[in-house]
């Protein structure tokens, strides 16, 4: 039906509008954006980014990695940094360790129970006479065997389905899935060396749900009934010996094959880090800004593999490739910016003398000879105005990954440019060239131009992506770099886009994080749902992708999306609605994620769920995991909020979606005019209130370009990261080293206290005047929370950057923005949404009401009453 299609253009098409004077103009030094999470592999890192602040004093010492304490937080000792300007005096008193990480947490999404109760309500054909040789093949006793562990692939918004469709299907609240595709499953039984058994009707994989006939080791689909052989796989004495089988015990496995490409699977740390980077530099930097740059790319290629592949390539009005084979020598071959390069000039630099790509061990000498020959800009031209010629830079960055092996390809095994990347360290817009704007909106051509190049940059995202490149930019300081042209080109190639205050620590750390996080290629992902109920749109790091299944299944009704790359962090929001009310005890959904790994292995990743199905709404609203519904929610609607006028429309969507909610699923007030918020769903209008206020659809970042390289990450973020750039994360430091999670309010700005805020781009560290005056107590107290930041945030790709203030200061409106009003509620209000407020005294509640900012809009409490729904208590 034409209405159950799924909504590929919404869920992919998270495209920025084309640009305007307004809003683009150039980003102000004050307003700071940072990057977001990511897990990279084990190996060398920089040390996560030090605090900056001119008003904090900070610990300078350097030393090595942080060992970890008993309870999982490093004890403070000093980590290495970049070259930036002087930092603040040094600890005058010794720094304490962190101790209990937290007091209190909120509770993690659970991944589904995967119960061994019998899987299918349908009888076996009627061609087998003995209906008792069909076998449930999970015993009871193997129940623990099914759960996943704490770290499930997949986190559905509800661990039941309602039957009654109209309820269901309430697009305000609906139902779906986060589905993190690249997430490293665990080592063990999981791993399976063979092929894959597939239902011949639909497409759909064996699993531990299916119904197995011992005698003949058939197997009946779960997704559409049919009966299948197996080839004898699954030809048993008992139940009991399937068990050796891990697709039939485990929800998620991966089917492993290593073919020709690299006989014997054997993962080696080296192999990960060997594949080919080509760092491509703008040389048309300020002085500060080259100096910071070249201290970030000197600690980057001292850090890499010595297996690694490097190569340099610089451009302003020209492009500059540099020869690795000059010893310590900076020496460059030289192409015009102006256009793209020929196919001849290609030629002649790729069959020439020099080497462009060198493994680190033989070229580290001429590496850091040539960043260190870098030169600042020398003409009085501003920056915007400066020629940049960075499509052409990216082009030749290509040739050079993909070298003479195109011509070569037939009878080679491995596949140029295989899990490649192109990392852009931008100071300023593509200028000049191919791809480029005109220096100024007032030119007369600019809206044409601007078209032009946003398809120029499409299509060389594309041309990336079918040679296995990611193409990563990392942009940095205050000039514009013209997100909607620069977009494209990241989001077609799988790459992304960060945007930094300047070439410093955080720009490094992401340097580093960019070129070592673990990325497959030649993603599938393929969707099959049962008969009751179907996949309505889908959001994330991918396309719609047109197999030729229909030509080896005969009735394939899979959703198949081509996924840009595959990484750990990304996830993909699926949304999913039943066709009509659900007669069946059981729904299935199944995930076959086909990728090559970093080990040129293909993998095909089957994950398997299974939902009972309720009459009552009360069980269904128990079974919401309210977190992941608010994070889809959100998801689906920042996918509108293409520009500023757009989030202000989300933000009325918002509202609207929890008044729906409330009178969908929630109660009339007795003698009042106010619905009481389903009580199940408690977290939910707290999450979207943040949503509304903070930084994704708010106000408390000052340029359109920064909002909307949050909204990108955002789409296409895990659980985890997408919760924290949600709703922030508060933890109040308590003497000893322990820390309390209390509610993100204002409540929590006590002045005897510090305070540190997790908002996915930002971690902020608070400290209260009070403590502030004493300098052995605020050292220890910063202390500790600078290492619970660095544990917080060590694996986030992009790392955030890390702030810390004192209660006053200007800065410290960064942190109170982000936290909810609740000073203008009652008392009573306060103490039941912040009970810690009954331990203050008169004197502390006296401290601490003086101690706020106001701004004028409404608490959490007067935002719920004015859309006359009454807040549910917190949980």
């Amino acid at each position: 039906m034409a209405d159950q299609q799924p909504n590929f253009a919404a869920g992919f098409t998270v495209g920025i509008a084309p640009s305007t004077p307004e809003a683009t103009q150039s980003r102000r030094p004050d307003t700071k954006l940072s990057p977001l999470p990511f897990t990279p592999p084990t190996g060398p890192r920089f040390a996560p980014p030090t605090i900056q602040s001119n008003q904090i004093p900070s610990s300078s010492g350097k030393g090595s990695p942080l060992p970890l304490s008993a309870n999982g937080i490093r004890s403070v000792s000093p980590l290495p940094h970049f070259s930036t300007p002087p930092g603040p005096p040094v600890f005058s008193s010794p720094v304490q360790p962190a101790a209990v990480p937290f007091r209190t947490s909120p509770v993690t999404p659970q991944p589904v129970v995967y119960s061994a109760t019998p899987s299918l309500s349908a009888t076996p054909p009627s061609s087998y006479s003995d209906v008792n040789d069909f076998q449930h093949r999970v015993p009871s006793n193997a129940e623990d065997m099914v759960s996943l562990s704490d770290a499930p692939n997949v986190l559905l918004s509800a661990r039941k389905v309602l039957k009654q469709k109209k309820l269901m299907n309430v697009p305000s609240l609906g139902f779906g899935a986060l589905v993190s595709p690249g997430r490293d499953v665990l080592q063990g039984l999981q791993m399976i060396q063979h092929d894959p058994q597939r239902c011949q009707n639909c497409g759909a994989y064996a699993n531990l749900y299916c119904n197995v006939l011992l005698g003949s080791g058939q197997w009946q689909c779960v997704i559409c009934r049919n009966l299948n052989g197996s080839e004898g796989r699954y030809i048993a004495s008992t139940k009991e010996d399937l068990l050796n089988l891990p697709e039939l015990v485990f929800p998620m496995v991966d089917f492993v094959q290593t073919g020709n490409r690299r006989p014997g699977f054997i993962p080696m740390s080296d192999s990960r880090m060997s594949v080919p980077i080509v760092l491509v530099v703008d040389d048309s930097l300020d002085e500060p800004h080259l100096q910071h740059l070249q201290s970030s790319l000197h600690a980057f290629v001292d850090s890499l593999s010595p297996t690694t592949r490097i190569g340099v390539i610089s451009y302003g009005k020209t492009v500059s490739v540099y020869d690795l084979s000059e010893g310590s020598i900076a020496s460059a071959d030289l192409l015009p910016g102006s256009a793209s390069p020929s196919q001849e000039s290609l030629k002649q630099l790729v069959y020439g003398t020099g080497i462009y790509l060198s493994p680190i061990h033989a070229s580290l000498p001429v590496v850091h000879s040539i960043f260190s020959s870098l030169r600042p800009y020398k003409s009085n031209i501003p920056e915007a105005s400066r020629d940049r010629c960075m499509g052409a830079a990216i082009e030749v960055a290509l040739a050079i990954i993909q070298g003479p092996s195109a011509e070569l390809s037939q009878g080679v095994v491995k596949k140029p440019g295989a899990g490649s990347r192109i990392i852009v360290c931008a100071g300023g817009p593509n200028t000049y060239g191919p791809g480029s704007v005109p220096h100024s909106f007032s030119h007369p051509n600019y809206p044409h131009m601007e078209k032009t190049a946003l398809k120029w940059m499409e299509h060389l995202g594309r041309e990336a992506h079918k040679r296995n490149t990611v193409i990563d930019i990392l942009c940095a300081g205050t000039c514009p770099v013209r997100v909607p042209v620069l977009q494209p080109l990241v989001k077609a190639s799988g790459g992304i886009l960060i945007l930094h205050d300047d070439f410093g620590e955080a720009f490094g750390v992401n340097l580093q994080r960019a070129s070592t996080r673990a990325a497959g290629s030649h993603g599938l992902m393929e969707i099959r749902c049962s008969a009751d109920v179907f996949v309505s749109q889908v959001i994330g790091p991918g396309e719609e992708a047109h197999t030729d299944n229909h030509e080896l299944f005969k009735n394939d009704n899979s959703v198949s999306v081509q996924m840009l790359s595959v990484e750990e962090t990304q996830s993909f929001a699926v949304s999913i609605e039943t066709r009509g009310n659900i007669t069946t005890d059981l729904v299935y959904l199944q995930f076959g994620i086909m990728f090559s790994n970093l080990y040129h292995a293909d993998i095909t990743r089957v994950i398997t769920v299974r939902l009972p199905t309720v009459d009552s709404v009360s069980s269904y609203l128990d079974s919401v995991q309210d977190e992941v519904a608010a994070v889809l929610i959100a998801k689906r609607s920042l996918l509108r909020a293409k520009n500023s006028s757009d989030a202000i429309d989300v933000r009325t969507t918002v509202d609207e979606r929890i008044k729906d909610i409330t009178s969908r699923f929630g109660s009339q007030m007795p003698k009042s005019k106010l619905h009481q918020f389903p009580k199940e769903l408690s977290c939910i209008p707290e999450i979207l209130f943040h949503l509304r206020r903070g930084p994704l659809l708010g106000s408390i970042i000052g340029h359109e370009d920064e909002r909307s390289v949050l909204r990108e990450i955002f789409l296409n973020a895990s659980f985890d990261l997408s919760l924290r750039m949600v709703a922030p994360r508060c933890l109040m430091h308590r003497e000893g080293g322990t820390f309390e999670e209390l509610p993100a309010h204002d409540l929590a700005m006590q002045s005897d206290a510090a305070v540190v805020l997790d908002h996915g781009t930002d971690v902020f560290i608070w400290l209260g005047a009070e403590l502030a005056a004493q300098e052995g107590r605020s050292a220890a107290a910063l202390a500790a929370c600078r290492t619970l930041a660095e544990e917080l945030t060590e694996t986030r790709f992009p790392a955030p950057r890390i702030l810390a203030f004192k209660e006053g200061s200007s800065q410290a409106r960064y942190f109170m923005s982000r936290l909810i009003p609740a000073h203008k509620d009652p008392p009573y209000e306060q103490e039941a949404r912040f009970p810690q407020l009954r331990t203050l005294s008169a004197e502390q509640r006296t401290k601490l009401k003086s101690s706020f900012i106001h701004f004028d809009e409404p608490s959490f409490c007067e935002w719920m009453r004015s859309l006359k729904v009454l807040a549910p208590e917190p949980s």
